[in-house]
Parts: structure tokens; sequence; C-alpha cells
């Protein structure tokens, strides 16, 4: 196989997470770099942060792949102010940026099945970010907050009676309140999330449906994963010396 470019890794991405499919508002794709420039290492994260771009050099990336991408538009690369700070070091430091949000949200394999997967939860029905599936038997919520605390490794959030029996449930990664209505026309009984606003629980509650609220960061950090096994197996299908990696980095320590 020639040599790697980051046009390459572009294409692996979006044979998993279709760049096209993005929301409307979405800001998906190469957000920094030269599509022509060799690649030997790439670095998977949930998000481009100082610790990851330190990481990316201490690996010799030449790529790193997020889910999160850049939201908030830049006018100036001003370094005192942090967005640009961190552009300017990943330019001094030789690292492309290129970002795969709601496209890998609903992609088959993408951040939503690679949570449930993590779960242990069976999924049988698919409707764009939404995941709905059913537990062998009835369980109480409580026992399934605990179950999905553990799982995670950070704190859940209920909201319901701890005692309310849930068989159907429905899943969606990050900021999903706005999935509340869709997990009721699915006939689902518990709603997994990251966050839900208060007014979206409330509403779901009262028409049956519990919820659990398992931190945005920690219900989509899977995403780094999904990505680097599918990297890697692209590379690897190809004969590719391309090395992925998972970044360790803890962007709140």
């Amino acid at each position: 196989m020639k040599q790697a470019t980051v046009q390459t890794v572009y294409e692996w991405v979006d044979r998993l997470a279709p760049f096209e499919t993005a929301m409307e508002w979405d800001n998906v794709g190469l957000l920094l770099g030269a599509r022509e420039r060799p690649v030997d290492t790439v670095l998977t994260a949930l998000d481009l942060t100082p610790g990851v771009i330190k990481e990316a050099v201490g690996l010799g990336a030449q790529v790193v792949v997020t889910h999160h991408p850049m939201l908030v538009p830049l006018r100036r690369l001003d370094e005192a102010e942090p967005q640009a700070a961190l552009l300017c070091a990943a330019v001094r430091a030789g690292i492309s940026w290129i970002a795969a949000h709601t496209n890998l949200d609903m992609a088959e394999g993408g951040v939503n099945d690679a949570l449930a997967e993590r779960l242990g939860w069976q999924v049988t029905e698919t409707d764009g970010f939404l995941r709905v599936g059913d537990f062998e038997a009835p369980r109480a919520l409580e026992a399934v907050r605990e179950e999905v605390e553990r799982a995670l490794g950070w704190p859940v959030w209920r909201f319901g009676p701890a005692g309310a029996k849930v068989r159907r449930f429905a899943l969606c990664s990050g900021s999903g309140g706005s999935e509340v209505q869709s997990a009721l026309r699915h006939g689902a009984q518990l709603f997994l999330t990251g966050e839900v606003r208060h007014d979206a629980a409330l509403q779901a509650v009262s028409q049956g449906l519990q919820v659990l609220a398992a931190g945005h960061g920690a219900t989509e950090k899977c995403a780094a994963n999904a990505l680097q096994k599918h990297l890697q197996s692209c590379a690897d299908a190809v004969q590719s010396k391309v090395r992925v990696f998972v970044s360790r980095t803890n962007p709140f320590a």
C-alpha cells in the first residue's frame, strides 16, 4: 500500500460514519491540517485538549480523531483565547484534527452502539440517535442505575422511583434529552442518556418513562474506542503500518 495520509484517515472515518449524514448545524470532517500529509500514527479521543495534544506529540501522532468538534466559531487566532491557543498548539506540533460528531452518534457501530455494548444491553431497534431493546425480565430502576454506574465508572442520576420496574429501554449518549418523545413512541420504560434538562425529565417521568442521566462524557468516551477499533481494522486490512491509539488523558485532571 502507498503511504497513508491525512486524507486516508479521513476516508477511513467516513466509512464508519459518513460525514454527509451529520446534522446540518454540526462541524465535522477535517478541521485542521493538510490532507496530503503522511501519517503513521493516529490518536483517538473524545475531545481535543492541551493534554491530548501533549499525548499525541509523545506518541508521534500526526492526526487526532475526536468525537467532539469545535462548535464555537473563531474570528481570530489570539492565543489569549483558550480555543485559539489550542489550535495554535496543534499547528506548532504538526497535528491534524478530524472530528466525527453527530454522524458517529447515528452510525451503526458508532457511539450509541458502543455504549450499548459497554453496558451489555442488546439493541433490537435503531431510530436515528436512539437505540432500543428489552431486558430479559423487568428490573428495578435503582438496580439498573447501580449497574450503569459500575459499568461507566461515573455517578448516575436517577429520575423516577427506585423500585419502578423497567424492561424496555431506550438510550442516547450525550445530550439526549430531546429524544424523550422518541423513546416514548418506542414504548420504552427506561431512558438512559448523558444529560437531560429538568423539565424534560419531569415530562418523561410523568408519562411513565424513568430516566437515568449518566454523564455526557461518561456515555460518550466509548467513541474513542469505537474509532480506534475501526481505524486500526482499516489499516490492518490494507496492511498499512499505521498505528492507532486511544487517548488516556483525563480532560478534567
